[in-house]
């Protein structure tokens, strides 16, 4: 593999910085999550921005509002954007793996309608997956929903939401098929957040922000028109979708970014000095460099044409493995000293990241399936 970048390129990201460097405010650390008005007007006028320049939605095909770009261009972005938190706010899902969801599955109107909005940078998400009894084993969930004529009555809930305050629509799983189904019975459903039967309440966080919420549905009425795909099949949908999702941000660069600060910091207190913490330093260092190309190995595959494969799940673990040894090492170098820096907060949130987008047993599960060829276990 090839890992220097073309002039282009180059010349892509840097007029990508100093875009973001106009756009955003000096010693921007991620939006105020508690003025949600504030954070979605300030995170679609980013989106906007990006938009007008075509790079939003570069990567999807021209007929979806995209610029036929390079995989690689993608990968540019998220190394550049994920880091600093963010700006596009829950926007990177729609551009990630909601929008080539509806590519792939939706209907002709379903296409027309959502894909048109996402590509312009006006519309946000939340995906409605977990359950109190059904985390990262989706196929064991429980919310409901019965066809009744041309409408779907839901009833259920969600917990552990991201984005909820600033979504528009809910990318929503049910279960349609018998309750022992699992995954051969679930669907997805399109749902905007105002529905009538949809309620939702903030959790508090750790990290001080109003990122997750809990998700209520009684008798929520959908029509079978707001489904994507076909019935029982949300399981291929989510199955397809999330291998997108698994590299859509650039953890191994947070990491990255966050361990030498750490790096820093142990110089200057001392720590440095003990071996183990020199050992440690560099065994970091070479997990977020193996999770970068590992992550690279599944831009190449796009590049290539291939479809989603395990090698997604893989370059998840070690991004994962990454964001939790810096986090560790920040504990052992700083100990208490660690809460009076803006880095705990980031330390905090890496727990959180590990788990989004399926844990890390569910991510081995997958690898062993579809990458080693395993047995599945009895």
């Amino acid at each position: 593999m090839e890992f220097g970048w073309s002039a282009e390129d180059e010349a892509y990201r840097d007029e990508l910085r100093a875009f973001i460097q106009d756009a955003l405010p000096a010693g921007w650390r991620g939006y105020d999550q508690t003025d949600r008005p504030a954070y979605k007007a300030a995170a679609e006028r980013f989106s906007r921005g990006m938009a007008e320049r075509g790079w939003l939605t570069q990567n999807w095909p021209t007929e979806y509002g995209g610029g036929d770009c390079s995989a690689w261009r993608q990968c540019i972005l998220t190394e550049e954007l994920t880091p600093i938190g963010e700006p596009r706010g829950s926007q990177y899902m729609n551009v990630n793996w909601i929008g080539p969801a509806f590519m792939r599955f939706g209907t002709e109107e379903q296409k027309r309608y959502y894909l048109r909005r996402i590509a312009a940078g006006d519309i946000f998400w939340c995906q409605g997956f977990s359950e109190p009894d059904a985390g990262s084993d989706l196929a064991s969930l429980r919310t409901r929903a019965v066809r009744v004529g041309d409408e779907y009555v839901v009833n259920g809930s969600k917990i552990w939401t991201s984005h909820v305050g600033v979504a528009d629509y809910c990318f929503l799983l049910a279960r349609t098929g018998e309750p022992d189904s699992r995954a051969r019975g679930i669907t997805v459903l399109i749902v905007p957040m105002d529905h009538p039967g949809f309620t939702r309440r903030n959790i508090a966080s750790l990290a001080g922000d109003e990122s997750h919420y809990e998700m209520f549905f009684d008798d929520m009425r959908v029509p079978v028109e707001w489904r994507l795909g076909e019935e029982n099949q949300g399981w291929e949908v989510v199955r397809w979708a999330l291998q997108y999702e698994r590299v859509g941000t650039a953890q191994y660069q947070r990491a990255a970014l966050q361990l030498s600060d750490v790096v820093g910091k142990a110089q200057d207190n001392g720590a440095f000095e003990d071996p183990e913490i020199r050992s440690r330093i560099g065994e970091a260092w070479a997990t977020c460099r193996a999770a970068r190309l590992l992550t690279y190995k599944v831009y190449d595959l796009r590049e290539e044409g291939s479809p989603p494969t395990a090698d997604s799940n893989l370059a998840r673990v070690a991004s994962t493995d990454a964001l939790k040894g810096v986090a560790q090492l920040s504990r052992d170098v700083l100990g208490e000293e660690a809460l009076e820096h803006d880095q705990a907060v980031d330390v905090i949130r890496n727990g959180g990241l590990a788990i989004a987008a399926g844990a890390t047993e569910i991510q081995l599960d997958r690898i062993a399936l579809d990458f080693l060829g395993l047995p599945r276990s009895r």
